[in-house]
């Protein structure tokens, strides 16, 4: 299990928790898993987050597999280049 540390925004559509909890081996799952439990925040996964693990951003990468004790964090995506 990932503790998953939400920004701004995210944690409010997450009932305003700063922090859940989710079972997942990669990204594309944790995220699937999140938008299940918290269906407001499908809308920002629609619309781009970017996931941080261990210090590092991923995109689009959500085959990633997410290693166990890692720290996660969900970033809405900045736009811009």
């Amino acid at each position: 299990m990932h503790h998953v540390r939400l920004s701004g925004q995210l944690r409010s559509a997450a009932d305003n928790l700063e922090v859940i909890d989710v079972t997942a081996d990669t990204i594309r799952e944790l995220l699937f898993n999140i938008a299940e439990r918290y269906p407001q925040l499908d809308a920002h996964i629609e619309a781009g987050i970017a996931v941080s693990i261990d210090g590092e951003i991923y995109r689009d990468n959500w085959n990633t597999k997410i290693p166990p004790d890692s720290e996660v964090f969900l970033l809405p995506r900045i736009p811009g280049g």
